[in-house]
Formats: C-alpha cells, sequence, structure tokens
C-alpha cells in the first residue's frame, strides 16, 4: 500500500530510494513492530520543525547526491535557514513553507518535469498555495493578492497563457531556498538578471543615487507589471503618465520625460507610415527586400529608444531619434520609388496595349482594304 499522494514519478523512487531511505525502518523484517522500531531506526512521519534536517541527510551529503547528478547543489538547507521561512521555522514557526510545502512528500519530480510543482508553469501556484491564504497571511500582515496581480502581468499572462517558461516568475525574483523579499537595493538587480541593458542605464543616471525611493518597481510595479507604454512618459496631455506620480507638470522631471515622449513618436509615427507603404510595395507585386531591412532597423532603433528611457539623458534619446527618422525616411523612400515604378509600369502597359489594339486593328482594316480589291478585281 502507498502513501497518499503517491507518484510513480517521484524521483526518490526512481532512484532506487525506498520508503525506508527517508522514513527508517527495516524493510527486510516482515514483522510491522520490529520493522518500524526505534531499534530499526525508525523515524516515521517527522515534525515540521524537523523536515529540513530530514530532507538534508541526503541533499547536504555531496558524496551522496554526486552520485545522482555530479554537479548538484548541497547548500539548500544552509539557504533555507536564511530565507524568511527558515529563520521563521527556526523560531518554531509551524505555519511557514518547509521543503515538504513545496517539493510535496511522495510525488517529487525533478523541476524540469511538467508534473513537478517546481517547473515554471506551476511556480506561481504553488506559491500561491500559501501566500493566496488571506487567513494565513493576515497573521504576518503580509498582502494575499499577488498571485492575481502576477496573473494578470505581463509576465503572468506569458507565462501561464502563453506558456513561456522563460519569463520571471515567483522564484526568479525571489529566490529558492533563500526566499526573501528583495529590498530596495536589490531591486533593480533583480530586475537587470533579465532587463541588463535597463538597468545599467538606470545605474549610470543620477535617478540611481536615491535608491531608498527610485528603482525599477517605482514606475513599473512588482506582482501586477504591465507592459510599459510611452503614454507614461506623455506629461503634456496624459494626466495617468507615470512621471506625474513624483513630478508636476512642466517641472524638470515632466519635461525630460515629455522631451524623450516627443522623440520616440517622431521616430514612432515614421515607423508606422513606412509600414504602411511595405504593405502597399508587397501588395504590388515589388521588391520589398531592402524596404523591410530599413524597417527592421527602424524597430530596432525604437528598441534601442525606449531602452535609453532608463538613462534619463535626453540628448541619448535624442541621437537615436535622429538616427531612426533618417533610417525611416530612407524606407519611406524606397518604398515611394517602388509604388511609383508599378505605376509607371501600369502606365506603360497601358500604353502598350492601347498601341496594340491600334496596330491589330490597322493590320485588320488593311487586309479588309485588301480583300475588297482582289474581290473586285474578279
Amino acid at each position: 500500500m502507498m502513501p497518499e499522494g503517491y507518484s510513480a514519478g517521484d524521483i526518490h523512487q526512481k532512484s532506487g530510494i525506498s520508503c525506508s531511505g527517508c522514513h527508517g525502518g527495516d524493510p527486510t523484517n516482515y514483522d510491522k513492530d520490529e520493522s518500524m522500531s526505534k531499534k530499526a531506526g525508525y523515524i516515521g512521519l517527522p515534525n515540521r520543525q524537523d523536515i529540513p534536517a530530514f530532507c538534508g541527510r541526503c541533499h547536504s551529503h555531496i558524496d551522496f547526491m554526486r552520485t545522482f547528478r555530479p554537479r548538484i547543489a548541497t547548500d539548500q538547507v544552509d539557504q533555507y535557514y536564511q530565507s524568511v521561512h527558515g529563520k521563521k521555522l527556526a523560531q518554531g514557526d509551524k505555519n511557514v513553507a518547509e521543503c515538504a510545502s513545496c517539493h510535496s512528500s511522495h510525488a517529487i519530480m525533478p523541476a524540469d518535469d511538467p508534473r513537478s510543482t517546481t517547473h515554471a508553469l506551476n511556480i506561481p501556484k504553488t506559491c500561491k498555495q500559501c501566500h493566496s491564504n488571506g487567513k494565513l497571511m493576515d497573521q504576518y500582515g503580509i498582502p494575499h493578492d499577488q498571485y492575481d496581480k502576477y496573473a494578470a502581468s505581463v509576465h503572468g499572462k506569458a507565462l501561464l497563457e502563453k506558456k513561456d517558461t522563460g519569463v520571471a516568475t515567483c522564484n526568479d525574483c525571489h529566490g529558492n531556498h533563500a526566499a526573501t523579499p528583495p529590498d530596495a537595493e536589490s531591486v533593480s538587480n533583480i530586475c537587470g538578471t533579465c532587463h541588463l541593458n535597463n538597468m545599467n542605464l538606470f545605474k549610470s543616471s543620477q535617478m540611481a543615487a536615491d535608491f531608498d525611493i527610485h528603482s525599477c518597481q517605482e514606475c513599473h510595479g512588482n506582482h501586477d507589471i504591465q507592459i510599459p507604454t510611452d503614454q507614461m512618459l506623455n506629461t503634456a496631455s496624459n494626466e495617468e503618465a507615470i512621471c506625474l506620480e513624483c513630478h508636476t507638470a512642466g517641472d524638470e522631471g515632466a519635461s525630460t520625460a515629455n522631451t524623450m515622449y516627443q522623440d520616440i513618436q517622431g521616430v514612432d509615427s515614421l515607423y508606422a507610415l513606412a509600414k504602411t507603404k511595405l504593405t502597399a510595395s508587397k501588395t504590388s507585386g515589388m521588391n520589398f527586400s531592402e524596404i523591410d531591412y530599413q524597417i527592421q532597423q527602424t524597430r530596432q532603433n525604437l528598441i534601442q529608444m525606449r531602452t535609453l528611457i532608463h538613462s534619463f539623458d535626453t540628448s541619448q534619446v535624442n541621437a537615436k531619434s535622429v538616427e531612426g527618422i533618417k533610417i525611416a525616411r530612407e524606407a519611406i523612400h524606397l518604398a515611394d520609388l517602388e509604388i511609383q515604378e508599378y505605376h509607371n509600369r501600369r502606365w506603360g502597359f497601358g500604353v502598350s496595349v492601347i498601341a496594340l489594339v491600334i496596330l491589330a486593328l490597322a493590320v485588320y482594316l488593311k487586309i479588309r482594304e485588301r480583300n475588297e480589291l482582289v474581290k473586285n478585281s474578279r
């Protein structure tokens, strides 16, 4: 009889570690009382506070673990006791998560197995078990809406709806065994794990000096991060521009934001026009490869401009804007030439058809005239 929640895919079972490997006892003795006695080393169900050490008997033993995976980490228990969960467990708090809370007990699978509770697609739901429990979280004064916010965020939609395992999920920002809420100084470093250029630009900006009030989440939020739009910078005509949460319309900060917004819009409007002309060129059957290349370069320029926002330096954004406008105008010019060539060909074709019709008619009349002469000569 197998324990509740047991799965045949359990990694311990697959690795040849039986029940006694964790719970102790003598599996060779068929007498229940003797095989599950303290004398036989039977542990049974460990207390919650003992679970990290219980798992650590193997997972902190480097020589033993290397027999299964040569490069496996063996510091999970040490990391755990550096986390908020571990510190509170050590203080006697039995509500916090321990190994089995996240990994389960008898259905533990590798993190790359889609059935695993620690697979990227399942991490949010694993954390949700505790962190969406309002009654539990209220005891610690912690919000319990993180999962709902994450699920509606750009990261959450990509992971949960599009199944994109490359996006950030709970443990990418908070860590795994050493899970800790990121403080102000670490936020940009955490986001910079994926958004490297943004982080480097921000760190070199004048805003970086005030880490206690300025970091990624000040503008983008944390669990409910949405796709940023150019309107976030539009301090001139958008009352909900993110910069106006700290700045007032017309001050230096708001003016800086609006200047960058105008530069981006200048390129973006030409980019949209170039794409429209590219479509016209394609539907006309003309050569569009060079136009397409220039448009892709314009798109790349826009990406770079939107990244350069994090420098808070209008000169850098403007320099990239000048470059983008030049590329976009070249694409538009090339498209106009192709479209004009298309119309020229149509006119040429039309003139040729008319000329051929006139020629055919002249030949027809000539033949008819000759036939009449032959007929009359008889």
